[in-house]
């Protein structure tokens, strides 16, 4: 899987301590999908099983993610490299804006 490749070469050049950590999260999930894909009966049992693989602490938010990890999945699935990198880039987007989203201080908003 090129996508495998990619992050394991962006991870022997990462600095950040946090973003390094990412990547190995992300790599993991990705092997465990590798996993899958051997043992599953066909795509519906692929996309199900991959999609409670740890994308969000304890699945807890996973179901906002719902749609642009189903068509990672599926192209994942399917071997789709080509597929597979805007499908990912989106996931991998709102991954971290909800997953950040949870960790930022809210702003007081002015009263009307």
């Amino acid at each position: 899987m090129r996508l495998i490749a990619e992050l394991e070469r962006q991870l022997a050049g990462e600095e950040s301590l946090f973003r390094a950590q990412l990547l190995r999260e992300d790599l993991a999930r990705l092997r465990r999908l590798l996993e899958l894909k051997r043992d599953a009966a066909d795509e519906a049992m692929f996309v199900e099983q991959g999609s409670h693989v740890g994308w969000t602490p304890g699945e807890a938010r996973t179901a906002e993610l719902q749609q642009p990890l189903a068509a990672f999945l599926r192209a994942a699935f399917a071997g789709d490299e080509d597929r597979m990198a805007p499908a990912w880039q989106e996931l991998h987007r709102l991954r971290l804006e909800r997953l950040l989203g949870c960790l930022s201080t809210p702003v007081p908003r002015p009263q009307d």
